[in-house]
């Protein structure tokens, strides 16, 4: 699982995703890349299994870049807990997306394989997304 391994602040204020990706939002590794269309949060869990989606269906054939990384820390109260006394405990880690950002990118494989493969990864995140290719491919 992706997790920082240090931070300055241990738990952070929930905040809004509003806008555009400027950053990040033009393939700059690969050929073929997987871009967001919505806003969302996608956990540690969900990158690291669209990842293994990914590697699988390549069979460790080509290069592929994960654009985002979870360093946005995501708090719980305990169950069967009453409201009030401060805010839960930290419990795992989360990446902001914006629309237009690539998650993915491959480079190596046929375009087909990579158009699949990333179909699969896709189905394991929690925002909509599509497959873009780069310029001049």
């Amino acid at each position: 699982m992706f997790a920082p391994k240090k931070v300055k602040f241990r738990k952070w204020q929930k905040g809004r995703l509003r806008g555009k990706a400027s950053r990040g939002a033009t393939i700059a590794f690969g050929d073929i890349g997987l871009k967001a269309v919505e806003h969302g949060k996608l956990s540690s869990q969900q990158i690291e299994a669209a990842r293994i989606a990914l590697m699988r269906h390549i069979r460790r054939g080509g290069r592929v870049w994960i654009r985002i990384f979870p360093d946005r820390p995501v708090t719980a109260k305990p169950l069967e807990t009453r409201q009030g006394s401060g805010k839960g405990a930290p419990v795992g880690w989360c990446a902001p997306v914006k629309p237009g950002r690539i998650l993915y990118e491959i480079k190596g494989v046929s375009l087909d394989l990579a158009k699949t493969a990333l179909t699969r990864a896709a189905h394991k995140l929690s925002v909509k997304t599509i497959i873009v290719l780069r310029e001049g491919c």
